[in-house]
């Protein structure tokens, strides 16, 4: 039982406390902070995390958050729209893009084939990806999927749905995979930006 003064108070650390990676003591210490703010910051702090719920949106191209329909990296000139890096996540988007080191587009699966955890092929945004690739516009797809085994079961299941793919003028599609300067078993959103831009750039042909 919590020994809070406050029902109010013992509530606000019960909605902090289950943000991921935040236990009851540090939930107190955050929500104690906001109590001692003034209202127009606290007002702030929670206007804008309600607009972020409410307003946001995302890309109907590549599924990576956005304040349109089409995010700023698909709708750019100055990119390579002829290449894709396959992502688990939209944390993974934004470490390559701190690398500097790639100028291609995106496809954020939303999650990677998970048979533990009741996450299939079609829970995940496979489809659209090869439905992206068949326009006949995509000629490397890159995959940027986690060092595990669900991340190497993923890389599989696309190129297997892959391989046999070819461009309009009969060139077949290139498949690639990040160098393994990412350890095995890593998260790409906790990898160094070093690691992961090398990784990028010296990426490898895709083979089983």
């Amino acid at each position: 039982m919590n020994n809070y003064p406050s029902i109010l108070l013992s509530d606000a650390v019960d909605q902090v406390a289950s943000l991921p990676g935040i236990g009851r003591k540090t939930a107190l210490r955050l929500v104690l902070h906001l109590l001692r703010q003034p209202n127009k910051d606290v007002e702030a702090f929670t206007g804008a995390i309600t607009r972020l719920k409410q307003e946001v949106k995302y890309c109907r191209v590549c599924h990576t958050i956005s304040d349109q329909e089409v995010c700023p990296i698909c709708q750019s000139h100055s990119r390579d729209k002829h290449t894709v890096c396959v992502v688990e996540n939209v944390q993974d988007v934004m470490s390559i893009e701190n690398t500097g080191q790639y100028n291609g587009l995106y496809h954020v699966l939303g999650g990677i084939i998970s048979p533990m955890d009741g996450v299939g092929p079609s829970d995940i945004e496979i489809d659209s990806l090869i439905k992206r690739v068949e326009s006949g516009d995509i000629h490397e797809v890159i995959l940027a999927l986690p060092t595990t085994m669900e991340g190497d079961t993923t890389n599989f299941y696309i190129y297997r749905r892959l391989q046999n793919t070819t461009l309009h003028d009969t060139t077949p599609l290139k498949i690639s995979q990040i160098a393994r300067g990412v350890a095995i078993g890593n998260e790409i959103e906790y990898t160094d930006e070093i690691t992961l831009g090398r990784s990028i750039v010296n990426r490898i042909e895709f083979k089983l």
